[in-house]
Order: structure tokens, then C-alpha cells, then sequence
């Protein structure tokens, strides 16, 4: 059986939210992925290059799991009525509705975190208590058939634990082989308090700044 496993992606989306849980998703049986936009013209992500889309909003096929990840471009999305209605239908028969980072903040101004546990980017996951849902400081979060990654690179983690879900720990693994993710990072510097309050304040001026220019 098809697989069908759906990334929206959007003008200066964060590329790895989506392409590194994709990457871990499309080793699963009959996996199909379909990189979703509003349009089939190539997306500029916030890396400074573009993705192509597989499909729109009309031709994407009901999917088994959606997946919002998180990007600068979120902000203005979360104001763009056609993109919140494709995820209400969409999320009204998905198996699994999961978002990377910020995407988190986009399900819910679509209502589909309301009464639901959700993790997020540290800098933005106070902000999901607007949206009735409750945030949890954690690499990945599941609650009932929602699923989160934390910031950006949580998303291969999230992939490899929805992978476990779907196709069993063992296939999981395999995965994780395969791809040889056996992270070291050569700085200890991946949240807050471990980076430090001056390096700290640097990255979340640099996130305000981009706020302000959406």
C-alpha cells in the first residue's frame, strides 16, 4: 500500500524542517512524498534556494501524514486562508498531523492543536499557548495521533520516532543506519543554556529581525 507523506512548504520555509524528515520518511514501505504548495512554482526557501513542489493544493492526494515544518515565511502564511483550509481538510483524515520548529505555530492558527501537547523552536514556543495548545520543552512530542519536533534539526529525530510508529523500531533503526545519523556536534551550544546568556541574546535578536521583516 501507498504510503502518502505531505511536507508543506511555502515562500522562506527553513528547507531541513522538511527535507531532513523527508529524507528519513522516504526509506519507509511504500512511502510516496509529496512536497505541497499553493502553487507548482519553484518555493524560495530561507537557505537561498528553491524547492520544486510535487504538488498543489488541488492535486495533492488525501495524505496519511502531514507535516508542517517552520521558516521566517511562516508568519505570513499563517494569514493565508487557502493554506489554513488545505491543512483543516487535510488534517480531518491524516493518520498522523505533525509539524518541525515553528511549523507547530501554523498548525495551530489552523485549530488543529487545540487540547493537544505540542514541542516547538525554544524561541517561539511560548507562543503556542494562543493557539489552546500546551507547549512541552522536548525533541519530539507525541500526543494522541500529533507528533512535534523541536527547532530544525529535531526534525530527523521527529523522523526517525514517526518512522518507529509506522514500520516498527526495527525498520526505524534500519533507516537510521542507512543514513549513518550518529550525531556528534563538534560545540555544545544547541540550546540556551547550554550555548550561554550572550550568545543567547545574539540569536534571538537575529530572530526578531527577521520578524520584523516579514
Amino acid at each position: 500500500m501507498t504510503l502518502h507523506i505531505g511536507f508543506l512548504i511555502y515562500p522562506n520555509v527553513t528547507q531541513l524542517d522538511a527535507t531532513g524528515p523527508a529524507q528519513v520518511l522516504s526509506q519507509l514501505p511504500g512511502a510516496q512524498i509529496h512536497i505541497v504548495s499553493r502553487s507548482m512554482e519553484p518555493v524560495a526557501t530561507d537557505a537561498g534556494f528553491a524547492i520544486l513542489p510535487t504538488d498543489d493544493f488541488d492535486s495533492c492526494p488525501p495524505l496519511d501524514v502531514i507535516c508542517v515544518p517552520g521558516g521566517p515565511g511562516q508568519l505570513a502564511v499563517m494569514q493565508d486562508t487557502p493554506t489554513l483550509a488545505f491543512l483543516q481538510k487535510q488534517g480531518g483524515s491524516a493518520r498522523y498531523i505533525t509539524s518541525v520548529c515553528s511549523g507547530a505555530l501554523l498548525l495551530g492558527a489552523a485549530g488543529l492543536l487545540k487540547g493537544y501537547k505540542s514541542a516547538c523552536h525554544w524561541a517561539f514556543i511560548d507562543r503556542l499557548p494562543k493557539f489552546g495548545a500546551e507547549p512541552v520543552a522536548e525533541r519530539i512530542v507525541r500526543d494522541r495521533n500529533r507528533m512535534s519536533g523541536g527547532g530544525v534539526t529535531a526534525g530527523i529525530d521527529f523522523g526517525l520516532a514517526l518512522a518507529a510508529e509506522i514500520a516498527g523500531e526495527e525498520a526505524a533503526k534500519r533507516i537510521q543506519l542507512f543514513l549513518e545519523y550518529d550525531p556528534a556536534p563538534p560545540f555544545d551550544a544547541g540550546t540556551p543554556a547550554k550555548a550561554g546568556p550572550a550568545i543567547e541574546a545574539d540569536v534571538r535578536a537575529a530572530f526578531a529581525a527577521m520578524s520584523l521583516q516579514q
